[in-house]
Formats: structure tokens, sequence, C-alpha cells
């Protein structure tokens, strides 16, 4: 996958401690990039000069080409197929996720302006299965993409998670961002979706309870960072102090929409080359011999598990690939492991994770863990697809 941020995230600490955030108004005012919601005045994902974003200019581009070309020439005899192919693709996926994208942007607005502390607090206590499951949902609630989420992982491995909630943290965040999510309904239809977040949710939490029982036997090594994740207020007084400073105003009303935009660049960036790729693929790879490769068969199943492993795209421009495997293949199982082994696979993930841990067996521990559930799950969904 390609890193969402030139460099590291560079969340302001103490002692290797995070520093407590007071949700005063100035915190609630947050406008993050794709990788961590932190204070304006950080530069995490936005550095002091920015160098063009060649990718998302030139995806953009075409997928604006591609959509005006439909209007002016579609059917126009002179064309050559595949560019037919790909404008109508185009034009499909965009009338399809639209309204995911104005609903996303909006949402994204009104997340960034959530204390990062607060959904951290939320975590609760490291080795046991109300803190794995309460790790899940903290995931699932941060708007980040997939190595944004490790930054704040790694965050929380510091203030002393157990190596189950780090997992499960990791497994359930990428692409059940809310955003990619949102846009997930408009693609494939709400059924699905719920399905795929529920059942990457489980993955999640089996995960983190695999990892935390191998730790107590000893198998692996636990966390050496003494800490708890909820010092401080409580959670409730937290979310209390917060509610406090919420002012809705027609001026913060705006700052929303377009703190939203500038906020979901990175999300654009990726799903614009996913639809892409995604038509591309459309254009040069017949339907029958797509439906062949990834249909809901073992073989296809496998074959995209390889494809999630070779293709490194964040986890944005997964979205519209999966979608595209669901619909025109008709594989739910094979998108949802597309997705999923996209996150379990990534080399940059087991490095990152090795990095931190200091172990190369709890990196590794990862993929082992995670992929024969993922592939299980994927065949069972194949499986109901097609009845």
């Amino acid at each position: 996958m390609e890193h969402c941020c030139d460099k590291e995230d560079n969340i302001n600490t103490e002692n290797n401690e995070v520093e407590k955030q007071v949700p005063t108004e100035s915190s609630i005012d947050m406008a993050g990039g794709c990788c961590a919601p932190v204070a304006k005045s950080s530069n995490a994902c936005h550095p002091k000069k920015q160098r063009p974003d060649y990718l998302l200019w030139v995806s953009g581009t075409i997928v604006l080409i591609c959509y005006v070309m439909y209007w002016l020439v579609d059917g126009h005899p002179d064309l050559p197929q595949w560019l037919v192919i790909m404008t109508s693709g185009v034009f499909e996926l965009i009338n399809r996720m639209w309204w995911g994208i104005v609903a996303a942007v909006v949402f994204v607005g009104l997340l960034e302006r959530i204390p990062r502390d607060l959904v951290m607090s939320a975590l609760g206590r490291g080795g046991t299965f109300k803190g794995i499951v309460r790790a899940t949902f903290a995931g699932v609630l941060l708007d980040l993409c997939s190595h944004g989420i490790l930054m704040v992982g790694t965050k929380l491995y510091e203030r002393g998670a157990s190596l189950g909630q780090l997992m499960a943290f990791l497994i359930a965040s990428p692409w059940n961002s809310l955003s990619l999510t949102i846009i997930l309904v408009a693609l494939i239809g709400l059924g699905w979706t719920l399905a795929f977040v529920l059942l990457s949710m489980v993955v999640g939490i089996v995960t983190g309870l695999i990892f935390d029982r191998l730790v107590s036997k000893g198998t692996l090594p636990a966390n050496p960072n003494n800490g708890d994740i909820t010092n401080g207020d409580s959670l409730g007084k937290q979310l209390a102090q917060v509610l406090k400073t919420v002012h809705i105003t027609p001026a913060g009303i705006v700052a929303v929409i377009k703190d939203g935009f500038k906020d979901s660049r990175m999300v654009f960036r990726w799903l614009f080359f996913g639809i892409v790729l995604a038509t591309a693929i459309r254009a040069f790879v017949p339907l029958d011999t797509y439906q062949t490769l990834f249909g809901p068969t073992v073989a296809g199943l496998l074959l995209t598990l390889l494809a999630a492993t070779v293709i490194e795209v964040c986890s944005e421009g997964s979205t519209p690939i999966a979608a595209d495997i669901v619909t025109r293949a008709a594989a739910p199982g094979n998108g949802f492991t597309f997705l999923m082994a996209g996150v379990a696979t990534d080399y940059t993930e087991v490095m990152v994770i090795r990095d931190m841990t200091k172990s190369w067996k709890i990196a590794l521990f990862l993929p082992l863990i995670s992929l024969p559930q993922i592939l299980v799950i994927g065949w069972i969904l194949n499986q109901l697809g097609a009845s």
C-alpha cells in the first residue's frame, strides 16, 4: 500500500504519553487528514511545503474526462470499445456513489471535531473481552486510512493497550471508516455492507482474543509498556465536556462541509484511483473471463486473496474494486476477502508491527491468525450469495 502521509504523524507527546486533550472549542475544531485527526497546528498529513498530489489530480482528471465523454459522445460509432466501456463504467460508478461521497464529506467534517483522546479512552482495560470489543468499535469509529490507523495503533500500544486490543483495532479499522462505509452502501447496498462490517468486527474480536490468549500462555510477548488507556477523566465525563462545547451556527455548518472536503482529500485520491483501476479492468478483461477468474469458487477466492496481496492500494482504492467483484463477478465473499486480506497481508503493516513490538513472531502471527478466518467467511458468503 502507498503511504498516506509523507511523514509519520507527529502526535504531541511528553514522556511517551499522548498529551491529554481538554475538550475545548479549539480542541474540537479539528482538521486532521486521512491519517490522524490532530490539532490544526500539527503537520501530520499536511507538510508545510506540499508537493502536488499527482495521483489525485491524474486519477481525478481521468474520472472527470470519462464522465464528460459519456455525456458528449456516448454511442459514437468511431469510439474504440475499451473507451466506451471505461467511460460508461465511470459514469455508472459515480452516479451510484455520489450521494455516499457527499454524506461522507459531511460526516468526516463532524467526526474530525471529536477529540481523539475521547475515542482512545473508549478502549477500556486490556486483556479483557470487553476491552477488545471496545477497541474494535473504536477502530470502526475513527475515520482513518490503513496507514493512519497504524500510527494511532502505535500510540495506543505505547499507552499500554494489550496485544489483543491492538490487533482488533488494526483489523477493524481501515476500510470500515465511516466515509468508506457510506460509499460502499451506495455501491453494493446496505445489506452486504452491514454484513461486511459486522463480519470484519467478528474477525477483529476473534483475532484479538487469540492474541491475548497466546500472550497469557507465554507464546507471544506481552506489551512491556505499563499504562492505562483510560487514565484521566472517565469516558462519560469527557463526553459531557465535549457536548458542552457544541454550538451549531451557519458558519459552523459551512466549516464542517469545508473541512470535510479538505480532510477527505486522501479518500478522494484513492477512491478516484480505484475507480480508474476498476473501470480499466472492465475495459480490458472480458466479463466472462473476469467471472471465471474472480467468481464464487475456491479458485476465485484464492486468486482474490493473491490479488489483494499483490495490488498494494490504500483502503480507499480497494473499495470500488471490491464492489466490482461483488456486482460483476457475483462473489460477495471474494469482495469481503479483497477488503480484509489487504489489511492482513500488507507488508507495511507487518513491518510497522514488528518495529512497534520488537517481535517478528507477533508481526507474522497477524496474517497467520486472521487469514484463515477471512477465507472461511469469504467462502460462506459466496455460498450464501449463490443461493
